[in-house]
């Protein structure tokens, strides 16, 4: 992401702060909200797949742990915002490490299907742990304290959402660009020639997957500022095909296509609530026409064009 494309997401994140909560309904508000989330959950995805190379399938139990973690600390231990959020990260982060650790041996599709294994056992423990996540009654979200006061709307909420998400975004785009991120690539092209040219593979492996689950888990508490509700349902496997369709359809191994797939297949997944039985159908058919016409991604191909 250039400098100029960071600018204008800065300004045009602050300008929506300014103007969204005073000019649209709490609805509206409700989906800014909920897509600058998504954002955050794509770029965590982004890092691990389209920056690193290594596919996994255990997102949505990141932001999940991010989720109760949030909540929990929020409700039992009474800690305010600034210290629930990167509770939430930091407990993801560790699974992700440890998720990390036990892959490192796996490539492709194994890998795939181990952190598929992870994220199906951490939806049993979301539904079944009843007296900690409430189980099938689902638990209930106290609201979010910034200096003591409480965060009761939505549109309360949006600025300090848009705020976290600026800041998330620029630290995503300045790993990009940093050696870290070079790491990254290399890793991705090929794990010998990066291990040739100095390169620790396993080091650059387990921080790519640490990072991914902690901006996972931070999505997370950043959901329990507008939300008072999470169900485990919410949670399952389905969330992590919808954020993965995100970043292949804005372009994998892109910032930007993370951004601009986060927006707009966030708005086409609340839109197609009001048809559920053809939902599968049209992700289908949006998965084949990006894959045949644009498969490096719709915001990839604006930008070359």
């Amino acid at each position: 992401m250039s400098a100029r494309t960071l600018t204008a997401v800065a300004v045009l994140l602050i300008g929506l702060s300014l103007a969204l909560p005073a000019l649209a309904t709490g609805y509206v508000v409700y989906i800014g909200n909920l897509l600058l989330v998504f954002v955050v959950l794509s770029l965590g995805l982004h890092i691990v797949i389209g920056e690193a190379g290594q596919f996994s399938l255990a997102h949505a139990a990141f932001y999940g742990i991010g989720i109760y973690t949030a909540a929990l600390s929020a409700k039992v231990l009474g800690l305010p915002f600034w210290l629930a959020l990167p509770a939430g990260g930091l407990l993801a982060a560790l699974c992700g490490l440890a998720i990390g650790v036990l892959s490192l041996r796996m490539r492709d599709i194994y890998l795939a299907l181990s952190t598929f294994a992870f994220g199906e056992a951490m939806q049993w423990v979301f539904l079944n742990w009843t007296p900690v996540t409430g189980g099938p009654n689902g638990l209930a979200i106290p609201p979010a304290e910034v200096f003591g006061h409480p965060i009761l709307t939505d549109k309360a909420a949006f600025p300090l959402v848009a705020g976290v998400t600026l800041v998330i975004v620029a630290l995503v785009a300045g790993l990009h660009a940093s050696g870290l991120g070079r790491a990254f690539r290399a890793v991705r092209e090929s794990e010998v020639a990066a291990a040739a040219v100095g390169i620790d593979v396993r080091r650059t492996k387990l921080l790519a997957f640490t990072l991914s689950a902690f901006l996972a888990g931070a999505a997370g508490g950043l959901f329990t500022t507008f939300s008072t509700f999470i169900h485990p349902d919410s949670l399952g496997f389905q969330t992590t095909i919808l954020v993965l369709t995100m970043i292949v359809v804005g372009g994998v191994g892109s910032v930007t296509g993370a951004l601009g797939g986060a927006v707009v297949f966030g708005l086409v997944s609340e839109l197609l609530r009001q048809v559920p039985s053809y939902q599968e159908m049209i992700y289908g058919g949006i998965l084949i026409l990006v894959m045949m016409y644009a498969p490096r991604g719709v915001f990839t191909l604006v930008g070359r064009r």
